[in-house]
Parts: C-alpha cells; sequence; structure tokens
C-alpha cells in the first residue's frame, strides 16, 4: 500500500503538492547559504572590518572550490532520475554510487591545492599586509572541510531524488546549527578569531557531509544506495556536461565577485568591500530560495521527462513560472523594508559603511525581480538533460553579462554603477532564458 506521507516522483504535482516537496529543499538551500552570513555576522562585530573584509574577498574561492560538488549533484542527479523514469533502478544506484565516490577523491585533491596556492591568490586580488594574512589563515582552517562541503552540496540533490527532501533538510539544519553554536562560543566566547570562525564553518560542513554518507551507506528504506559500481566515464562526462551550469554559475559568480571586489577597492577601499560582502550575505539568502525551488522540482522534470509525460512537464512549467513571479515580487518588497535594518546588523558599527551598504542594497534588491527565472531557465534544461543550453544561459548571466555590466556602469555612474551592474546583467539575461525557453518548447513539447 502507497504511504500517503511520501510523495513520489510519478506523482502528478499540484500546486499544494510542488510547494510541499521543494520547501525542504528550499530551507535546506538556506541554512546552507547561513554558514558564511552567520560568519560574517561573528567576524565583522567581534573581530573587526578588516578581517571581515578579508573574508568576503577570499570567499569567492572558496565557494568555486565547493561548485565541483554542486555540478556533479546536478548533473548526476539529472541522469539518475531519468535512469529512474526509464525503469533500470540497478543501473541509476550504480552511478549514484560512481559520483559520490568521484565526489570524495576530487573534494580531497582540490582542498590540497587550495591549501596551496590560497596565498598568491588572496595576493592577486589586491590583499596585503593583515588582510593577505587574514585570509590565508580563514582559508586553510575552512579548506579542511572541504571534502565533506562537496559532499553535502551532491547529496542535496540525491536526498530530492530519492525522495526523502525532508531527511536532507534535517541534515542541513543539523549542520547549520552546528556552524551557529561554534560560531558564538569560539568567537564571542573564545576569541579565537578567524580561525574560531573558520573551525566552526568546517566542522558544520562536516557534519552535513558525513551523516548522508552513513545513511546512504547503511540499510535504508530511499531508492538510492551506496554499494558497489563501476567508473562509468561516459556517465560521468555525461554527468558532468550536464552539471557544467551549475559549475560555471558557480565558478562565475565567484570570479565576478572577485571583479566586484577589485572595482570596490577602486571606488571605495576596504568599506565597499565590506558592504559588498553585507549585500551578498543577504542575498544569498535571498537567491537560496530560488535554488531551492530548482533544486527541489528539478528531480521531477527529469523524472517526467525520462518517462515522456508531456502533460505533466507543461504542468510543472506553468506552475513553476507562476510560484517564481509571485516570490520574486514579494523578495523585492523585503528587501526594500530590510535594507537599512540589515545593514544594522552587520556594519552597525560604522555609519558611513552602513549608509553605504543600505544604498547599494536598495539599488542591488531590483535584481531580485529577474533571477529567479534565469535560474529556473538554466535549472529546467539541465533536469531535461540539454546541459549545453542550461549551460548558455548560465554563462551568459553569471559571467558575461556580469563582467560586461561591472566593468561599463561604473565609468557611468560610479560608485553606484557596481550596484546597478547586477541588476541589469539580470535584465539582459531574462531575455535570453524566454528566448530559449520559447525556442525549445516544440522540441520537448512542455
Amino acid at each position: 500500500m502507497k504511504n500517503k506521507e511520501i510523495i513520489q516522483l510519478s506523482d502528478h504535482f499540484g500546486y499544494k503538492r510542488l510547494i510541499k516537496f521543494v520547501i525542504p529543499s528550499i530551507i535546506m538551500m538556506i541554512f546552507t547559504s547561513i554558514y558564511g552570513v552567520v560568519d560574517g555576522l561573528f567576524v565583522s562585530n567581534f573581530v573587526g572590518k578588516t578581517a571581515f573584509a578579508a573574508v568576503n574577498l577570499i570567499m569567492p574561492l572558496l565557494v568555486m572550490l565547493g561548485a565541483v560538488g554542486f555540478m556533479l549533484g546536478t548533473g548526476g542527479c539529472a541522469i539518475v532520475a531519468k535512469t529512474f523514469g526509464l525503469g533500470d533502478s540497478k543501473r541509476a544506484n550504480e552511478y549514484f554510487s560512481t559520483i559520490i565516490y568521484v565526489t570524495i577523491v576530487s573534494g580531497s585533491l582540490l582542498a590540497i591545492l587550495g591549501m596551496i596556492f590560497v596565498r598568491p591568490i588572496a595576493a592577486l586580488l589586491g590583499a596585503s599586509g593583515e588582510m593577505l594574512e587574514d585570509c590565508v589563515i580563514y582559508s586553510r582552517f575552512v579548506l579542511i572541510g572541504l571534502p565533506f562541503f562537496m559532499l553535502q552540496n551532491t547529496f542535496q540533490s540525491f536526498f530530492i531524488t530519492a525522495e526523502r527532501p525532508k531527511l536532507g533538510l534535517l541534515v542541513i539544519v543539523g549542520a547549520g546549527v552546528t556552524n551557529m553554536l561554534l560560531d558564538a562560543l569560539l568567537v564571542a566566547v573564545i576569541p579565537l578569531g578567524l580561525v574560531g570562525a573558520a573551525l566552526a564553518t568546517a566542522t558544520s560542513q562536516i557534519v552535513g557531509g558525513v551523516i548522508p554518507l552513513v545513511y546512504f551507506s547503511s540499510k535504508n528504506s530511499s531508492t538510492l544506495h551506496l554499494g558497489k559500481t563501476h567508473l562509468y566515464p561516459k556517465m560521468l562526462l555525461a554527468a558532468s556536461v550536464n552539471g557544467s551550469s551549475e559549475l560555471m554559475s558557480n565558478i562565475a559568480m565567484s570570479v565576478v565577485n572577485m571583479l566586484y571586489n577589485l572595482q570596490l577597492m577602486h571606488y571605495a577601499g576596504e568599506d565597499g568591500v565590506a558592504a559588498y560582502g553585507t549585500i551578498m550575505y543577504v542575498g544569498f539568502i535571498f537567491i537560496a530560495i530560488f535554488i531551492g525551488f530548482v533544486m527541489g522540482s528539478a528531480p521531477i522534470v527529469s523524472y517526467h521527462f525520462g518517462a515522456g509525460n508531456t502533460d505533466e512537464l507543461q504542468s510543472l512549467r506553468k506552475k513553476s513560472v507562476n510560484i517564481i513571479a509571485i516570490t520574486s515580487l514579494a523578495m523585492l518588497i523585503s528587501a526594500l523594508l530590510l535594507a537599512r535594518p540589515l545593514s544594522l546588523v552587520f556594519v552597525g558599527y560604522d555609519k558611513a559603511l552602513c549608509d553605504m551598504t543600505t544604498r547599494g542594497f536598495i539599488i542591488f534588491s531590483f535584481g531580485y525581480l529577474f533571477a529567479g527565472f534565469n535560474i529556473f531557465g538554466s535549472s529546467f534544461f539541465t533536469a531535461l538533460n540539454n546541459g549545453a543550453v542550461s549551460a548558455v544561459i548560465s554563462f551568459l548571466r553569471t559571467l558575461v553579462f556580469q563582467v560586461l555590466t561591472v566593468l561599463v556602469l561604473p565609468l557611468i555612474f560610479a560608485l553606484d554603477g557596481v550596484w546597478y551592474a547586477t541588476v541589469a546583467a539580470e535584465l539582459l539575461s531574462l531575455a535570453v532564458t524566454l528566448t530559449f525557453l520559447i525556442a525549445m518548447r516544440k522540441k520537448y513539447r512542455y
């Protein structure tokens, strides 16, 4: 007898069922984004402005390294879910196992390389003196948890494919709470400074990676299990290509953030980097809502694509667009109302910095009107196993348009041009996303 409490990928999804299914993924992504936010909050208020700027300057590098986990998770998830839709559960579990084992190996190698090259990279980004040393100290401790952070990112997608999104949520909540408690203990109570903040983050990432590893390695009631497998190089290549849009999105975001920091160092110095850090911390949480939604809905799309259920694809596309439209407007209103209060929380100790942050936050917020549609468009094509289109949307949105606007607009509007850049880039990306959605509708019949 079917358990009514478990929503299956093969179900029909009305608004209520769709929202219920994706809510755990949304909350999961919010808690994931809280890692950096909590670190930034404690570092800014208990360690100082220079340390806060250092964390913001080096964070793009750490995000870039962890993005490989997102690539393997999202790209592999689409293949595994499609394989389930085709009725081959044995092969689906072998694919899943291969992806997890490759994530562990690649995460370990990237952590070692990151520790070796973090100093010259931080110097290249403009850090020097105390700020450079802060970048190196923070990064090397955080990189201890990189393999587990990559596992956490990969498992986030596969918890959904395994039809256990609530379990995935509990893992992330546990990791997030660990991060917050250790930040309070190691930064505010025991004044370990940046080392304490980095240890809190690394420990929480270990929690987020080890728990699902143990769960899927043990006997469980889900559809996915870790076990014996083969290398499956063609599948790994396909997963990497299919998930390349997510990798590109994270890498491009990191590169662009570095470019933003360079521009802000030019126009406003350390204060500009600190202001941008605050805006991005809050932005992580807002954007996490969109990412959580598409992460939760993508396996459904992949399953019904594999099963040939075009009516369900059409329904999912329409409902997703409507949900994103309402959410985008709500985000804009919330961001405008919270711009000043949130700026005070992070940098209220410095009035000039707080004023700069508030103004930048208000301008930046209008990008939320368009970002959700672009994130959905890229993810939708990944779920349809069309990594090429997904990568083009992501590449243009997160790199080409961002670089173009952040280089050009400051020449016209000075510091305000940096804040306008993201809004303009999202608007340009929306035109591309809509073009692909219209052009490909007959091929996929969504």
